[in-house]
């Protein structure tokens, strides 16, 4: 199947790109693990690049049937409100910056970006998945807030961050029961996660129901239980650590069995959403009310389908029903000319109702022919013996069998 097909029914995920520094250049980026999962489990990954300006075209990337928020630097405190009694000096935020050089400088474009396509989804009931940063991103887009640093407001003896050991790193979180969380990891109490972060939520926004908390009492994951439910496209989710990443050093393979079962249950409710976006602008599932005058059209065009399907399935008895004019056929013209923007399938099911209308001229003098050929047929055969008609049947029968032959004969040497 071509690209352009499976572009029409594959769902669309929007993921926003992260942007760094290489080779003194800009390069964005998006984690090849989650491209991955969201392709094995049957939808298309749609990158936003992370340039100026892009907040202002998201309509470009329509339709969005789903969104995922994943890694990035820090989020600018200005998009929450930040607790003045328990607020960072400056000197401690100095040292956070040194501490976190890598994720503390603010990405305001991808806030931007980022911000605007949580609160669509909030708003049209799009499936969202946030990862580490982006279920940030949707804590705040929702009105929750963040700690700018767990290390420093928490003073928490959980580690969030092992830079000398990046991947391998894993600190324990309990597992709320009755979650998706728990149904994924198979009803485990306790699982132990990664972790690449030095902020996170600090007040859940009223709409989210922890999943998972570590043991410093940080919320390591939430969801909206009144949007979840993936067979109807409803999934609203954040998690701060990252599930596509808990692998065994060196392969491929899951810590949990229910490492990816967040991936693809968002893909299966961006599924079911898409089928439901496409049900409710399907015109056959949503008729639109006719006057009198339509109706009369619409009829007038029906049985000119109706006559054309006819002409097109001519019958040797010559039971054609009667056309009186060539205006029996002119609606049907009239409407395959002036809508030439038919899709192919709406082209290929007026071609098997025989709609071939657009040449109704040469259809009616076809069919006078062909009525006046069998007319003068059967002049002459009544003129004939039986002896010549039962002749005349065997010469044609032999000479049917005789082209047969010989076309299949062509036909192989061709």
């Amino acid at each position: 199947m071509a690209s352009t097909d499976l572009s029409t029914i594959l769902p669309r995920v929007i993921i926003v790109s992260r942007r760094c520094v290489r080779k003194n250049k800009f390069v964005d980026f998006v984690g090849e693990y989650h491209l991955d999962l969201i392709v094995r489990y049957g939808a298309v990954p749609v990158i936003v690049p992370r340039v100026a300006g892009v907040h202002r075209l998201l309509d470009s990337f329509e339709p969005i049937h789903g969104v995922l928020l994943c890694e990035g630097e820090d989020i600018d405190p200005i998009h929450y409100d930040v607790d003045s009694a328990t607020a960072l000096t400056d000197e401690e935020l100095e040292e956070v910056l040194h501490a976190h050089a890598s994720d503390t400088a603010v990405d305001s474009e991808k806030d931007s970006i980022e911000l605007q396509l949580a609160k669509l989804c909030l708003a049209r009931g799009v499936p969202c998945l946030g990862i580490c940063r982006g279920s940030q991103v949707l804590n705040v887009a929702c009105g929750g807030t963040l700690y700018r640093d767990v290390g420093k407001e928490l003073r928490h003896s959980v580690e969030h961050i092992n830079y000398e050991n990046y991947d391998g790193h894993r600190h324990a979180v309990e597992v709320m029961e009755g979650t998706p969380l728990s149904e994924w990891f198979g009803g485990e109490e306790e699982i132990m996660v990664n972790s690449y972060h030095h902020q996170g939520v600090k007040r859940l926004a009223e709409r989210f129901v922890p999943m998972a908390f570590a043991k410093d009492g940080l919320v390591e994951g939430f969801y909206d239980p009144a949007v979840y439910d993936p067979a109807e496209g409803k999934f609203i989710m954040g998690l701060q650590f990252h599930p596509e990443r808990m692998r065994v050093n060196g392969s491929d393979e899951f810590d949990y069995p229910g490492c990816p079962r967040a991936y693809q249950s968002f893909v299966k409710a961006v599924t079911a959403y898409q089928k439901k976006v496409n049900s409710s602008v399907n015109p056959m599932v949503a008729k639109p009310k006719m006057d009198q005058e339509m109706e009369k059209k619409r009829r007038l065009i029906v049985r000119c389908f109706s006559i054309a399907k006819n002409l097109y399935d001519l019958r040797h008895d010559g039971s054609v029903e009667a056309v009186s004019n060539r205006s029996d056929l002119e609606a049907g013209a009239e409407f395959l000319e002036s809508n030439t923007a038919l899709s192919l399938q709406q082209e290929k099911r007026l071609k098997q109702m025989g709609a071939t209308v657009r040449n109704s001229n040469s259809y009616l003098q076809n069919l006078k022919r062909i009525q006046e050929r069998e007319a003068m047929a059967r002049k002459v055969v009544g003129k004939m013996s039986m002896e010549q008609i039962s002749e005349l049947i065997s010469f044609y029968r032999m000479m049917g069998q005789v082209c047969s032959e010989v076309l299949e004969r062509k036909l192989v040497a061709s």
